[in-house]
């Protein structure tokens, strides 16, 4: 196997991955990339190998699961549980957590639900001495202590399945830490870079195939180092949040000038890429308002 993603992405042909049987896909996946210590590299390499975009997202978001918590069994899927009704803010949280780890509690739209071998919940654990809430986080094995009800498929990406996961004193294991300061909160610029990646890899597939011109293949391959820069560091740091805003504002200009490119393209892929765009601005808010709280957090004036 090639030592360099790059090299890999360059000259090995792509797999055909459709999401049908999550769970061959993932083992298939991870011999694929068994070579590869970054999961930003399996990431990409899983966009490369995905027959669309919702397949490249699952990739994505296994790797960005199993980068946040290494614990998870890399032969397991797993699912981040940690809407609720009202949402993903700790103030709102209901599911709660006891001393030994029994889960109780409804989440809302869990990623591949009815497929997890586990979830990760992010529950509430008993309160702060200044009310706020406390949160644990806590690995649940799928079964009969967690009821999974599928929800309906999306109008993008429909190969991404969701459900709504009621747990009824489900046991599971405590994790250390924090639940939000050390799970909730970086899991939301960890599968940020983890879906870029995997993006920026089905995008290379797709100019590899359509005999795409040299220039826009630098610049998908460019875009995608500055995702391997920026996710060596510390997904809590306001300068991570800035140049993450700098690589979707990028991302966002170079899809508008691959746009003639796509013409010659076959067909359904075509039909598939247009179809699932509106999955990247999924969270869209919610990474604004991160980004405007790391430009305040770092003291630094935008109109210097």
């Amino acid at each position: 196997m090639n030592s360099s993603v790059f090299d890999f992405l360059l000259t090995t042909t792509p797999a055909d991955v459709v999401s049908v049987d999550f769970a061959a896909d993932w083992a298939r996946h991870r011999t694929r990339t068994a070579g590869f210590a970054s999961s930003l590299d399996r990431a990409a390499i899983a966009g490369f190998d995905g027959a669309g975009t919702g397949p490249a997202f699952l990739g994505g978001y296994q790797e960005a699961l199993h980068a946040l918590v290494p614990a998870l069994d890399p032969a397991e899927l797993s699912s981040m549980c940690a809407t609720e009704g009202a949402g993903a803010r700790p103030s709102t949280m209901t599911t709660t957590v006891a001393a030994d780890g029994t889960v109780s509690g409804t989440k809302f739209f869990a990623t591949l639900g009815a497929f997890a071998d586990r979830f990760l919940v992010i529950a509430r654990s008993g309160s702060q001495p200044d009310g706020r809430a406390l949160l644990r986080a806590v690995l649940v094995p799928a079964g009969a202590s967690a009821a999974v009800t599928p929800l309906p498929t999306l109008p993008f990406a429909p190969e991404i399945p969701h459900a709504e996961v009621t747990f009824d004193a489900a046991p599971g294991e405590l994790l250390p830490g924090d639940g939000y300061a050390d799970y909730l909160k970086p899991f939301r610029t960890v599968e940020d870079l983890h879906v870029v990646a995997a993006v920026l890899g089905q995008l290379v597939r797709v100019a590899r195939l359509a005999q795409w011109p040299a220039e826009p293949v630098e610049q998908l391959l460019a875009l995608f180092a500055a995702v391997r820069g920026v996710g060596a560091e510390d997904p809590g740091s306001p300068g991570v949040h800035i140049a993450l805003g700098g690589i979707f504002d990028r991302l966002t200009a170079l899809r508008t000038e691959l746009e003639p490119l796509w013409a010659p393209v076959d067909p359904e892929i075509r039909k598939r890429w247009e179809r699932d765009a509106p999955l990247l601005g999924v969270a869209g808010k919610v990474r604004a308002a991160r980004l405007a709280t790391a430009w305040r957090a770092s003291a630094v004036s935008r109109s210097w």
